[in-house]
């Protein structure tokens, strides 16, 4: 069965439904008692006076019912009318609907038999996230909800049920999938075209304590014991250089074990493992055997290498950007440190200096300097807070934008283009293939999931799996 296709129809709704989550099913009537057989596909009662719904599908030991479906299908066609869009005819968004019931519902059960629980916390900041994004306080935003004819209670089960759903896809998908050196070289030759090498050159340092050829198990012991203590004290924070120039046996041990910037290719084979596992700066957590000895290393950098040229560095936009931040908790409520930057906004805008009310009252390591954060990287800051800075001109003042840390205020004062570094484009190759293998991963499990339960349509059946 072709679940991707499916799914791809089934959440076509949902994501023309803008910040709103779709409303979860409530659950099945009492009077159905888990049991599907007590009603049928048009089943209208289950005993005398007693009116039941009837049932648009069973999965596992649950059911789906038609008014369930109905309510769902009933208020994504009015959001589509709201949003000017095409609608499609009433049994295709049935079908997609009813099909995107059935995945959410086997996933709910997977949730719950994983232990996967979301707490009341929880759920309230990601409405209030949501409120914000709309640029809406909580009451108000409740308000809309409420009057677009989804009850409240409906809405926050709804955003539990997402919530523990991205919990059950980082559990059970997301926190598997890797991805190797390899794949992320592969990825910056085919970005930079035809042709393109990605070779990087690597910059080692290392403490070797040698073992002579043949030695007696007694010696190569004491030699790994030694190597060992210095590991551990290279881990804990002990400048690499001094123990180097302190311990190495090899003939580098005055430069402080540096290798200077090498290609892969004239270094060890393990050199080269140990590195692909480590960013600038990290000591390998294990010691290397080579024939030589023991070996402790630490990857200073990478670079492009002799294979690449300057046009090769990756190109990014960089952000000079300042912030005011006020922090939620300890007596601050949401309402007041948004209303709070509401009221420094005006006052910044009528003339006030941004540097000066930063030093008065962000709550934050930078406001010393203004708020001032220099120049910004992509992926240098949360989300939130990267999203909302990339939407502002030169000059211009945010909304209070909120995030794990509080509310911002944000102004950009500038932008230029620079040359990111070797680490930086492997950080965001290794972002964009983890993605899509995420995204493969998901529905390949989504799949099994669907094949492994038991699904029974009471109504028409759903659009053909291609």
């Amino acid at each position: 069965m072709a679940i991707v296709n499916k799914l791809r129809l089934a959440t076509l709704a949902a994501s023309m439904a803008a910040a709103l989550f779709l409303p979860a099913a409530p659950a099945a009537a009492q009077a159905l008692g888990g049991q599907a057989g007590q009603t049928s596909g048009s089943g209208q009662t289950a005993g005398a006076g007693q009116t039941v719904d009837s049932v648009a599908a069973v999965v596992n030991d649950d059911v789906i019912t038609v008014r369930e479906l109905d309510e769902r299908v009933g208020l994504i066609s009015r959001r589509l009318v709201q949003q000017h869009a095409p609608v499609p005819p009433q049994d295709q968004l049935r079908s997609q609907v009813l099909n995107q019931m059935v995945l959410e519902r086997i996933q709910l059960e997977k949730a719950k038999e994983d232990g996967i629980v979301v707490s009341d916390e929880d759920v309230q900041k990601t409405l209030q996230r949501l409120a914000t994004a709309n640029n809406l306080s909580l009451d108000v935003y409740r308000a809309r909800i409420e009057a677009e004819g989804v009850p409240w209670s409906v809405f926050t089960g709804d955003a539990r049920n997402e919530l523990m759903l991205s919990k059950l896809r980082e559990k059970e998908v997301d926190s598997k999938v890797t991805v190797s050196d390899a794949e992320v070289a592969n990825y910056i030759a085919s970005q930079r075209g035809p042709g393109a090498r990605a070779q990087q050159d690597l910059r080692i340092e290392h403490i070797l304590v040698k073992v002579p050829a043949g030695a007696a198990q007694g010696v190569v012991d004491a030699a790994q014991k030694k190597a060992e203590a210095i590991l551990q004290q290279a881990k804990s924070g002990t400048k690499f250089e001094s123990l180097a120039k302190d311990n190495s046996q090899a003939a580098d041990a005055k430069q402080g074990g540096d290798l200077g910037f090498k290609t892969p290719g004239s270094l060890p084979d393990p050199f080269v493992k140990a590195a692909a596992q480590l960013r600038p700066g990290e000591v390998n957590p294990d010691l290397i055997r080579t024939d030589d000895g023991f070996e402790v290393i630490r990857l200073v950098d990478r670079r492009i290498g002799v294979g690449g040229s300057a046009a090769d560095a990756p190109k990014i936009v960089q952000t000079h950007v300042r912030h005011i931040l006020i922090r939620v908790g300890d007596g601050q409520s949401e309402a007041d440190a948004r209303q709070r930057l509401l009221d420094i906004r005006q006052q910044i805008e009528a003339g006030g200096d941004f540097t000066q009310f930063a030093r008065t009252y962000s709550q934050d390591g930078s406001a010393s300097q203004g708020g001032d954060l220099g120049w910004v990287s992509p992926g240098e800051t949360v989300p939130e807070f990267e999203r909302a800075m990339n939407n502002l001109k030169d000059g211009e003042i945010s909304e209070p934008v909120r995030s794990e840390y509080g509310y911002h205020l944000i102004q950009v004062l500038g932008r230029r283009d620079a040359e990111g570094s070797v680490q930086q484009e492997m950080d965001l190759a290794r972002q964009a293939i983890g993605q899509r293998k995420a995204e493969q991963a998901y529905s390949d499990w989504l799949r099994e999931l669907r094949d492994s339960a038991y699904v029974q349509y009471k109504v028409a059946a759903p659009l053909a799996q291609q």
